[in-house]
């Protein structure tokens, strides 16, 4: 399958060698329609040309223009190759019918729907997982806290370790732009009694900036016994201490009370979910002209109090599952320019987890300790980069990571960047990603396993991307390949289920990517992405695509886009694929300096669909709301 794509890619670098070249290292400096500077794939702000990997920027006008209170639906349709499942109108959940699982190229998931642990999710570089469990808690990722998403597309584990293997979703959280006081209320109330509220104040003084949100989302869901509520509140405070120098705290809260009817085919009660997340860090960043850097501690926790239920007729539980968990952190790196066209980033990172989990017994009120453990995990990396002439950027990094338990890892990758033209480039990169076992995997329930090693995979791409028309039109074709060993899977044992180091990934596909400007008023763009799997996996479709149409004329904005998935597994042996079509649109009008009105319509086919199986989601639904500016 790869010969009709070499083609493809051989005639593009034909076309572009031929064309004049710049004619001086400044031409990729002069102005031109490019991405702003991106952080994900070096930590330092980069010029997203200058890197091997491949990211996917989702902004903050994209953000607010989706009205959702999640950002995870927003980056299923915006970032090709991601898929994130969901349940309901509102609401992941936890542990038993819990959605909000994560696949990126097919890596993410386990092969039997086993929480995601292969790709890994930031706030501002901060790893953020349950300490426990090793996964992301979907709930906690609320549009509120974003300035921009960046999604790193392949494996990241020399600069962000474990679970990075599959790639790295990073939330950039909110900045301030302007001098002064502003402020924001957004109201909205639609279908199954959903009502989304979100609050923000921002204040930039002299040195001194902050911005604190808070928001109040509910619903009862679209079927019986599935309501969801979630408080949520984020506070950043930063102080300029010199030119170069800058300090910066915050803080972001989230409770949420989750409740899980069960699949439609073995229907549960009072299976009822209370969780606590914490998230804190403090930052001190330097910017110098030919270095920067930066030193953060952060801290994330959690409690979960979580009632498994009951099927109709059975008898309630005795207990209910508890659990506190944390991650405390310290990450330094440093990142200097010696010369034209060099870049040199070092870093150490650190990190001890784990938590507690019990069982507490309704009638006796006593606690049975199921798990007790912390473990740590310390690093360092080194990643080099350099111009050779005009036309070439080569990259190199390693990583050499130690797992108090486990064991050491190395973790290398390198790449090269061709610059075809100002407008074009050709990206090839190969790169090691790697998964340590979670607690969970070796110390938690039957499956169990303290003897786990780490899970391992390589991944080979070639990207081509290229800007026309002055910026106004872009695309760009990804390939690549994917070959893992060493996965965590559940296999019999001498008659009991136990944790092995068996599974392997053979993943190929590619991705496609457009965007064009068709004036001032109109835009369109579209991504497309096809995965092969030779070892399927639960949530990860074999063709994803997504096109929109965007409108804007003074007071007005509108927007619709098509969503088309094809070949997802719901589960795997026996396999069950879903295939659908979603239609949503949207529109707003700025009635006054003050006022914005919208509204918002999600599945406008009424399709009939799964994504976690034996949980249809909702037909048509509408949201209509209040966005006040002051």
């Amino acid at each position: 399958m790869f010969k009709p794509f070499t083609l493809t890619l051989s005639l593009l670098l034909w076309f572009h060698v031929s064309q004049a070249q710049p004619t001086d290292t400044d031409t990729l400096n002069q102005p031109y329609a490019i991405p702003e500077a991106v952080v994900t794939g070096t930590r330092n702000k980069t010029d997203l040309r200058y890197l091997p990997m491949t990211l996917s920027i989702v902004d903050r006008q994209m953000i607010e223009q989706s009205h959702r209170s999640s950002l995870l639906p927003t980056l299923t349709e915006q970032v090709p190759g991601l898929f994130i499942t969901g349940r309901g109108i509102m609401g992941y959940g936890v542990s038993t019918g819990a959605s909000g699982g994560m696949t990126l190229r097919g890596i993410g998931n386990g092969a039997q729907g086993s929480p995601t642990t292969g790709m890994l999710v930031l706030i501002d570089g901060h790893p953020q997982y349950m300490g426990l469990m090793g996964h992301p808690i979907a709930d906690a990722y609320q549009s509120m806290l974003a300035e921009r998403v960046e999604v790193l597309r392949g494996p990241a584990s020399v600069l962000y370790g474990s679970n990075a293997m599959g790639g790295v979703l990073n939330i950039i959280t909110r900045k301030i732009k302007q001098d002064g006081v502003r402020s924001h209320l957004n109201l909205s109330y639609g279908s199954f009694q959903t009502l989304q509220t979100e609050a923000s104040s921002s204040i930039q003084s002299g040195r001194f900036s902050s911005i604190v949100t808070a928001s109040y989302n509910r619903t009862d869901g679209h079927r019986e016994n599935m309501g969801f509520e979630q408080y949520g509140g984020y506070v950043k405070m930063g102080y300029q201490l010199t030119r170069a120098w800058k300090l910066w705290a915050d803080l972001n809260l989230t409770h949420f009370n989750a409740s899980n009817p069960g699949s439609v085919t073995a229907p549960l009660l009072d299976n009822d979910s209370r969780i606590t997340r914490g998230v804190t860090s403090v930052v001190v960043e330097n910017e110098y002209a030919h270095t920067s850097g930066a030193l953060s501690f952060f801290y994330n926790w959690g409690r979960h109090t979580i009632n498994d239920g009951y099927a109709p007729g059975a008898q309630p539980l005795e207990y209910h599952f508890n659990s506190r968990d944390r991650m405390m952190g310290v990450s330094w790196y440093q990142s200097a320019s010696f010369f034209a066209g060099n870049r040199i980033t070092v870093g150490v990172d650190y990190q001890h987890f784990g938590g507690k989990a019990w069982n507490y017994y309704l009638q006796s009120h006593e606690n049975k300790t199921t798990a007790d453990k912390t473990q740590n995990e310390v690093a360092g990396y080194l990643d080099f980069r350099q111009s050779v002439g005009r036309w070439l950027s080569l990259d190199a990094g390693l990583r050499l990571d130690h797992h108090s338990h486990v064991g050491t890892e190395w973790i290398p990758q390198g790449g090269a960047t061709f610059y075809l033209s100002r407008s074009a480039s050709l990206k090839a990169m190969v790169s090691k990603g790697f998964r340590f076992p979670t607690l969970r995997e070796m110390y938690m329930f039957p499956p169990q396993n303290p003897n786990l090693k780490s899970e391992r995979l390589m991944s080979y791409e070639v990207a081509f991307a290229q800007r026309l028309l002055a910026g106004k039109l872009s695309y760009g074709l990804n390939l690549y390949y994917i070959h893992g060993e060493n996965m965590i899977m559940r296999v019999p044992v001498d008659g009991r289920p136990l944790n092995i180091n068996t599974g392997s990934v053979r993943n190929y596909g590619l991705e496609v990517e457009l965007s064009y400007a068709l004036n001032a008023m109109w835009s369109v763009s579209a991504n497309y992405s096809w995965l092969h799997m030779k070892y399927p996996v639960i949530a990860a479709p074999q063709h994803k695509l997504f096109a929109g149409v965007y409108f804007q004329r003074q007071r007005w904005s509108a927007s619709t886009g098509v969503q088309y998935i094809h070949g997802l597994y719901t589960a795997v042996n026996p396999d069950t694929q879903e295939h659908f079509v979603l239609w949503s649109a949207q529109a707003s009008f700025r009635a006054t300096r003050f006022l914005e009105l919208f509204v918002r319509g999600e599945n406008l086919l009424a399709q009939r669909y799964e994504i976690n199986a034996g949980y249809p989601m909702p037909r048509a639904t509408i949201l209509s709301g209040l966005n006040f500016n002051f």
